[in-house]
């Protein structure tokens, strides 16, 4: 970061008096030293990465503003041009305009400029294609174009459309890199090619990444700002509600969200693949999806949804077909019919790319070639300032033309009318030129016209002709004259320019209509959860004292049938569906969670636990359960501290799961217990029992809890939870329910020590 802000800093205060020596020391050291230079490693360091720096910014990344393209599609288009490979014109092969681009303006590699050449040809990668190309550009499958020299390519009308007027004086032009020619700094760029196409660069420390738009919405909004410069980004918004992708599809975002990005120029905007319902026989039906989100290669989309089929998260899916030829028809068939379209859907777009965010970074290089974030009216607004500088320009080239030309008419009338006389110069006169000049008064050029004139020429000059051709160019004159006085006229000018370009849009269907289309997001009610899509079964959970854990189909009471491993034992077993999420906790203080749905069947004895959580060899798990909302538990440590938790806090997602106690490196947790009533009893390993309110201990969702029971030399030995009504009980060692009916006698203050228990109470010290 220090070294960009180092960059930009640079790049600002050098674009109009930055002292070159540092630059051209590199590529011009002295004779005495040869190629060495001896200089800080600091100071070479921060002068290379600033060449690179500004030739990465500048030259290559982003694009400008202006004609909204980068160096080497303005090179290309402008070689286009003049090659003569006009929307009329024949095509031509590739090969032999990527070699002229090669080898007169880009000094880079050939695939890097016949790269950019298949992009801007591809339909499904810009929205107003500037190459027409004949032969195999690629496909939105990710295919690659053929070999340049396979191919041939000519401008579209909208390619020609950039270079118009680009002979009329109008951009500026500066030496190739060979320095035997001349390329444009911009193109003239008849309609705001930049928001329209969009861009995408990645500079150093900076990217942009603009996306397309319709060409008539963003020349509407520009007619708009032309009438009223003040116009809110709610009244743009009217004319451009958003992007318009070359692929089409259905735009989700908000407007808000959409908003916030025009207007700071950073956001993002989802989008998802259009699709119907097709009806089949016997009251089947399909889905077929007819439009992809923007820069989503069907080949790998297709790939991903047979690769869900398989592993079985999408498990409505029953299979996807690719029947696309010139359109796309991407067929989808359910499994089964109880599940509704809108829910199949919704599932494929969680889970696929059938719904993507477009990033927006509306980083663009402004009329001065500085780097800088524009919105979106910025972004017109810069275009509509070019746009009456190009006007301005081509008056002004017009306006020279046109008194060259009345200055040419001027002579040829003075011919006209003195015909013999200038026949009788050019015979006799052995310098009829500068006779010429001093018989009739003329300056150099009018003689020159009139030399240049063939004499069977002259006899035919009409006089009305003449006379009028004058009086029409004065008039123009005058015309251009009241132009260029007014910025309103000009203005006015831009205006109309514009209205003519956009009927020229208008005119063909396929470049008018919007392709992308506009819908709310749905709700977070409406959006199912990967869980939601698992069939719902019901399993028996079983989990040995080994640690091996397994999913038995169906709900299983009786579980003395079931096998395990030598030495090994049941420890824990539940009951649940396989759409639930299972928590485990254990005595190092974590919970983990795990998928009914993945948890192995109940074929042999399942899988270690341990191959599933990060659970250390030393630690035991002490309760397994499907969290519920609302339910608490205690949790506690061997030291007799703890807290209250809500079990849908103790879900994790990760492998590690969640730390729930704070435990020393030698304690351990040993108690989580589900709280079923309003009173809590706590007994120790020395057999004292001390009960008290359930409301006295916290809930939290982390930490290592407040005392329940004091101990001298024992810990905490088991816990229970009850309510008045019910009263203590504890189970005997024949497993019968006991009850206490002298509890009322041990409730104190929690953090007590509390009162041996009564005679004939469990050997074991514990409730169950």
């Amino acid at each position: 970061m220090v070294l960009l802000n180092f960059v930009l800093r640079k790049f600002h205060k050098s674009r109009q008096n930055i002292d070159m020596t540092d630059i051209t020391d590199i590529e011009n050291p002295k004779e005495e030293g040869g190629r060495i230079i001896d200089e800080p490693f600091d100071r070479a360091l921060e002068t290379r990465y600033l060449v690179y720096a500004l030739s990465t910014i500048t030259s290559r990344a982003l694009p400008d503003v202006r004609d909204g393209l980068k160096p080497v599609q303005r090179r290309i288009i402008h070689a286009m041009g003049e090659l003569g490979l006009d929307a009329d014109a024949r095509f031509k092969k590739c090969a032999k305009i990527v070699g002229d681009v090669m080898g007169k303006f880009h000094p880079h590699g050939d695939s890097a400029i016949y790269d950019t050449m298949v992009r801007l040809a591809q339909d499904f990668s810009v929205r107003y294609p500037l190459i027409d190309g004949q032969g195999n550009f690629g496909n939105i499958d990710g295919d690659s174009a053929a070999a340049y020299r396979y191919t041939e390519a000519r401008l579209t009308y909208n390619g020609a459309m950039l270079l118009e007027g680009i002979d009329q004086d109008c951009v500026s032009f500066r030496p190739t890199y060979s320095g035997e020619d001349s390329e444009p700094v911009v193109l003239p760029a008849g309609f705001p090619n930049l928001l329209a196409n969009g861009a995408m660069g990645i500079a150093v420390g900076m990217a942009t990444s603009i996306p397309p738009h319709n060409a008539i919405e963003l020349i509407d909004a520009s007619l708009a700002l032309i009438d009223d410069k003040d116009l809110s980004l709610d009244a743009i918004m009217d004319y451009v509600p958003g992007p318009d992708f070359p692929t089409g599809g259905i735009i989700i975002e908000p407007r808000e969200s959409i908003k916030l990005a025009y207007e700071t120029g950073k956001g993002s905007i989802r989008s998802r693949a259009r699709w119907h319902v097709e009806e089949l026989s016997r009251g089947q039906w399909q889905i077929i999806v007819t439009q992809l989100p923007f820069q989503v290669q069907k080949s790998r989309l297709v790939e991903k949804l047979a690769e869900l089929i398989e592993l079985k998260k999408a498990p409505f899916l029953g299979d996807v077909r690719d029947e696309s030829a010139e359109d796309i028809r991407l067929v989808l068939e359910p499994k089964t019919r109880a599940i509704e379209p809108d829910q199949l859907m919704e599932s494929l777009f969680h889970l696929t790319e059938l719904e993507s965010r477009f990033s927006i970074n509306l980083n663009v290089l402004d009329s001065k070639g500085i780097p800088r974030l524009m919105g979106l009216i910025e972004c017109l607004q810069a275009f509509l300032d070019y746009k009456r500088e190009i006007v301005t320009k081509r008056a002004i080239w017009r306006r020279a033309k046109i008194l060259s030309r009345l200055e040419i008419l001027a002579a040829l009338l003075v011919a006209f009318l003195n015909l013999d006389e200038v026949i009788r110069i050019i015979r006799e006169e052995d310098e009829p030129k500068q006779v010429l000049m001093a018989r009739f008064n003329i300056n150099d050029i009018q003689a020159n016209a009139i030399l240049d004139t063939r004499l069977r020429n002259l006899r035919k000059l009409d006089e009305m002709s003449i006379s009028k051709e004058d009086a029409e160019l004065k008039k123009e004159l005058d015309g251009l004259d009241k132009l260029l006085a007014s910025q309103s006229l000009l203005w006015k000018k831009v205006a109309k320019e514009l209205a003519a370009t956009r009927e020229i849009f208008a005119k063909d269907e396929k470049m008018a209509i919007r392709r992308s289309t506009f819908a709310e997001a749905p709700s977070k009610t409406q959006i199912l959860t990967k869980e939601a899509f698992v069939i719902k079964e019901p399993i028996t959970v079983v989990l040995s004292k080994r640690g091996w854990i397994r999913a038995l189909k169906g709900k299983i009471d009786d579980l003395s049938s079931i096998k395990f491993k030598d030495d090994d034992d049941l420890l824990l077993s539940l009951q649940a569906q396989t759409t639930d999420k299972i928590v485990i906790f254990a005595t190092d203080g974590r919970a983990f969670t795990l998928f009914g749905d993945k948890l192995p069947q109940g074929r042999g004895f399942g899988e270690p636990l341990r191959l599933m959580v990060d659970l250390d060899d030393s630690h035991e798990i002490l309760a397994m359960f499907v969290p519920t909302d609302g339910c608490k538990r205690l949790v506690s440590s061997q030291k007799g501290y703890g807290f209250i938790v809500d079990e849908t806090d103790l879900i994790s997602q990760k492998r590690g799961g969640r730390v729930v106690m704070s435990l020393d490196a030698k304690q351990k947790s040993n108690i989580c217990e589900q709280i079923r009533g309003e009173y809590i009893a706590i007994i120790g390993e020395n057999r004292k029992l001390l009960v008290f309110k359930t409301e006295d201990l916290p809930s939290m969702t982390k930490g290592k809890g407040v005392k329940l029971q004091s101990y001298r030399d024992c810990n905490l030995l088991d816990v229970t939870t009850f309510n008045e009504q019910s009263g203590l009980t504890w189970l005997d060692t024949a497993g019968r329910t006991r009850e206490m009916p002298e509890w009322r006698d041990y409730i104190g203050r929690r953090a007590g020590v509390g009162r041996m228990v009564p005679r004939g109470f469990s050997k074991t010290g514990k409730f169950s």
